[in-house]
């Protein structure tokens, strides 16, 4: 091979001299290939810088869609992050509905290593009887937990085609609503005593770390399906089916249930009778022979007597029926309580989780009484749920309406204090309220709303209503001051509407929680209620309150729109009103 500085002396490797013309002509030629060279270097190191450009336009793009998604949370830097910081994970979004399954990805890892980390408390020694209780709930909530992220992550990749915007929508904010209830409800559980405290601060950090990962997620899809929802009301001048349809069937019930539902008659799977009559003599048993998962409608016929035992619908047990006689006769009780030993959410009589659960002529008691302090008499954490010409019947913490969407009509609902409370979205229509005598020195508490997030879609509404008193407050009504409900979380929200409230309840309407606590962020509304309770002229003047005159703003809160009614009461065979 020639060599570049031989060829400019002149000179080759042996030596020998060639003429200047030669050498010119061969000095051409190796500059053009010089230069060929260089061309063809560059040319790869300007690919190269641009793929890498590309690589970095790619990259910037999904950071400016991660930090746009994660504005709209409450807790943006969490949100940040916690993707952020996965190797590979930041240049796989595209869009916020990637931003939201990724971040529900996460948050289901973080769930399981909580799993493990209660199982381990679990092994501990020296545990107390309310301990080991609490550490059971927490296992039940966090599968549970479990589950809805799971389904979300479902929803999520059919979204928004499977559908309408608003059903779609409303059943993701439910399912992430219920995931952060779950996991107050696991730390509430290590409230009773100081010795629970110890526990508590165990799995403080890792639940309330799930929580706001849950509330991320929550904030980003009401974000999402808002702006998509809003987007399709411009497009399309007409109003949206599932709120004016009365008629409307879930894709999944069969026409036989339909016809079955609504019927005034029905024919029950099982009967359960105390004499041994049935085909089985308690309420558990029948539950625990049902299918799991069922999607037709399980009928359960429980007869006339008084069944003294605590049942649970667990979450596998789907669509199942409580079908009483009678609920004067029919009577499910139990007196599990607080001070006995158990925590609020075990103290259930009779607790639902199962989907789409039906109860109809039949009463849940607690008879633990008001020195026992929390005494569930029915816990409901079952979506779609519905109950018909029921009684709940106990003192303090009658009825906990724990999470997902539930209705309430024909039904009497008695106790003392908070005896309405949970974080669900439950719409009470048409009942009977009733404070009743609590003990020395209580007062009656209707409800105690629990939302923990702004973005939770929760809330109780009390519609067409009926609030008094039992015979054993009215006689001593002035020595037991009732109100309509205190805040139990920082954004507790119920709304009192088209009801008729009694003098039993004080001027004020609602009470404090503790001190100026949760104030200014919850919502308590109050439309066109009578009665000599119903007089607004003298209730609280928190900025939380208010005395909605807007039949549109009140409409927000019917069945219809606030437990997305129309898409799934039909299905129950019971009477119902959607709107106002």
């Amino acid at each position: 091979m020639v060599r570049a500085e031989e060829l400019l002396s002149g000179k080759l490797e042996s030596g020998t001299h060639i003429s200047i013309s030669k050498r010119k002509k061969i000095f051409l030629a190796l500059f053009a290939t010089l230069l060929l060279v260089a061309a063809i270097v560059g040319l790869v190191a300007g690919v190269n810088s641009r793929k890498k450009s590309g690589d970095n336009e790619v990259l910037s793009a999904s950071h400016v869609i991660l930090k746009s998604s994660c504005s709209s949370t409450l807790y943006p830097d969490l949100c940040y992050a916690s993707l952020a910081t996965v190797p590979g994970a930041v240049s796989k979004l595209s869009s916020q509905k990637d931003v939201i399954e990724a971040s529900l990805n996460l948050t289901t890892k973080a769930v399981e290593h909580n799993f493990r980390a209660v199982e381990k408390l679990t092994k501990r020694k020296n545990l107390t009887k309310r301990e080991k209780v609490a550490l059971h709930d927490c296992l039940e909530t966090i599968d549970e937990t479990l589950d809805e992220l799971h389904k979300a992550v479902e929803d999520l990749h059919e979204y928004p085609n499977k559908k309408s915007l608003s059903l779609h929508a409303d059943d993701l904010k439910t399912l992430i609503s219920a995931a952060i209830t779950n996991q107050e409800t696991c730390l509430d559980g290590f409230s009773h005593d100081d010795a629970d405290k110890h526990v508590r601060e165990a799995l403080l950090d890792g639940q309330v770390h799930v929580e706001r990962m849950c509330s991320n997620a929550l904030a980003m899809i009401k974000n999402m399906t808002d702006t998509d929802i809003a987007n399709e009301n411009k497009m399309v001048n007409r109003k949206l089916m599932e709120d004016v349809d009365e008629t409307k069937w879930p894709e999944w019930l069969s026409a036989a249930d339909r016809r079955l539902l609504q019927s005034s008659s029905v024919t029950p799977n099982v009967v359960v009778a105390a004499d041994g009559s049935g085909d089985y003599k308690t309420v558990s048993a029948a539950v625990a022979a049902a299918p799991d998962n069922s999607k037709t409608r399980y009928i359960i016929s429980i007869k006339a007597g008084k069944y003294s035992e605590n049942v649970e619908v667990t979450k596998k047990k789907k669509n199942i029926m409580f079908l009483g006689d009678d609920r004067r006769t029919t009577i499910i009780t139990g007196n599990r309580n607080v001070v006995d030993g158990s925590t609020t959410f075990n103290s259930a009589t009779v607790a639902v989780v199962g989907e789409g659960f039906l109860a109809r002529d039949i009463t849940f008691e607690n008879t633990a009484g008001h020195a026992k302090h929390q005494a569930v008499a029915l816990r409901v954490g079952a979506d779609l749920s519905a109950f018909y010409r029921c009684d709940m019947l106990a003192y303090q913490d009658t009825l906990y309406v724990h999470s997902n969407r539930q209705f309430y009509v024909g039904c009497l609902i008695a106790g003392t204090v908070d005896f309405i409370f949970g974080n669900a979205a439950a719409v009470l229509q048409d009942c009977d309220i009733h404070a009743r005598r609590p003990g020395s020195g209580q007062k009656n508490m209707v409800t105690a709303q629990g939302r923990t997030d702004p973005n939770q879609n929760t809330g109780i509404v009390i519609q067409k209503c009926r609030i008094g008193a039992t015979s054993d407050l009215l006689a001593v009504k002035s020595s037991f001051p009732t109100y309509l409900g205190r805040p139990w979380k920082e954004y507790s929200r119920t709304v009192i509407m088209q009801s008729s409230i009694s003098d039993v309840i004080h001027p004020d309407g609602w009470h404090i929680w503790s001190g100026t606590f949760a104030l200014d962020t919850l919502f308590y509304g109050e439309y066109q209620n009578t009665g000599l309770g119903a007089e607004a002229s003298g209730r609280v003047t928190w900025k939380g309150f208010k005395v909605i005159t807007s039949a549109t703003e009140a409409q927000a809160y019917t069945p219809g729109t606030f437990i997305a009614a129309s898409s799934w009461l039909g299905s129950t065979g019971f009477p119902f009103s959607l709107g106002l």
